[in-house]
């Protein structure tokens, strides 16, 4: 009797457990759904911001930029205005925190690392012709463009997610105020503004169409409007430049960037440099930033020991420190190749990284 009582009891507390197990699996998979659909209608209305078409600065913005560029005056007021304040923009121009530590080594993990390099062994091999016939032409290494294009897109699988009208109109009308040079950069943005929608209405092209980085950066190598204007060339003679889809036209806007920024044939980018304990005076050999500035001779009585190579190396050097933290810095001696790089992204840790990419890729080339 025991037995065959207990029995069907502990059944039914078996299907009362599942029950209520079913039961709170959905609770918790609604309340999840419903938490999930929270953020991602936040996420939406905050990417999506209110149009400019609603600001008056905007629109007069807008007047003055038509009339500057004698363009159709509601042509440029439907672009601008159907462009949207975006929030996350602003977040992400802002700069690092006061404090901050720099670290070389984390940020070249980002950028060296294997599947940037086995994408850009691809890209060399499928590219190969016209990276020679780039570099025969300008005398930039097909390795130093084809790390540009690694470390800004990944060959194109990451060219950006931003309509570049929301980006450039919200950098120009809103830009973080507290960023300590607001103003200038406002400025910098208003232009580039004006030479997108110049660029797009020379090409018949829809300004609200293209779609960029938060900065509003076009294509796999990443030009602003105005270099895409001033360096991007028709590298595949098709009448047109198109760094989005024609990896030729790419690679020779590359190169024929860094041929107007200086690049000289055949110059190293950098040198080893190791500084002399209490003999060296870094806070003079650091004072011109990355400008080169020193000559080899003129690095080396400063307590800045160079190699044999670097020694006989004729042009001006500027000492590059790149933090890691707690562990000591790396120091370079870069040359003119390597500001050169700069000029690109004014960072010498973005440099040192294209650099090393390039190299990277071209060590794993099949032999």
């Amino acid at each position: 009797m025991i037995a065959s009582y207990v029995a069907p009891t502990r059944a039914s507390e078996s299907k009362d457990l599942k029950k209520s197990q079913t039961s709170a699996a959905k609770a918790h998979t609604s309340a999840t759904h419903h938490v999930k659909r929270a953020r991602a209608s936040k996420r939406l209305i905050e990417t999506q911001g209110p149009p400019y078409a609603t600001r008056a600065d905007a629109m007069q913005a807008a007047d003055a930029i038509a009339a500057r560029l004698v363009l159709d005056a509601q042509w440029v007021r439907e672009a601008i205005g159907q462009s949207r304040y975006m929030p996350g923009i602003a977040r992400a121009i802002a700069p690092p925190p006061v404090g901050t530590p720099k670290n070389w080594a984390v940020y070249r993990s980002r950028f060296v690392e294997p599947m940037r390099i086995r994408a850009g062994v691809k890209f060399w091999l499928n590219n190969r012709e016209t990276l020679e016939r780039a570099e025969q032409q300008t005398g930039v290494p097909a390795s130093i463009i084809v790390g540009i294009i690694g470390v800004e897109t990944i060959y194109g699988q990451q060219t950006g997610t931003y309509r570049v009208m929301d980006a450039l109109t919200t950098l120009a009308f809103d830009f973080p105020p507290e960023h300590p040079r607001a103003a200038e950069r406002a400025a910098f943005f208003l232009r580039e503004l004006e030479a997108f929608l110049e660029l797009t209405h020379r090409t018949h092209t829809d300004p609200l169409a293209l779609r960029g980085s938060y900065a509003g950066a076009m294509g796999l190598p990443q030009f602003m409007p105005s270099s895409w204007s001033k360096y991007g060339i028709d590298f595949d003679g098709d009448g047109r430049v198109d760094l989005f889809h024609s990896t030729a036209d790419v690679i020779g806007s590359v190169a024929n960037y860094f041929k107007a920024f200086g690049w000289k044939p055949g110059m190293p980018t950098h040198f080893p440099v190791h500084l002399v304990a209490n003999d060296a005076d870094k806070a003079a050999l650091l004072a011109p930033d990355i400008l080169p500035t020193f000559t080899a001779a003129a690095m080396a009585a400063k307590g800045a020991e160079l190699d044999a190579t670097a020694l006989q190396h004729i042009g001006p050097l500027a000492l590059v420190e790149l933090q890691n933290a707690d562990a000591p810095p790396l120091y370079l001696a870069g040359t003119e190749n390597f500001y050169a790089i700069t000029r690109y992204n004014w960072s010498s840790y973005y440099a040192l990284a294209v650099i090393e990419l390039g190299q990277a890729v071209a060590a794993a080339m099949p032999k």
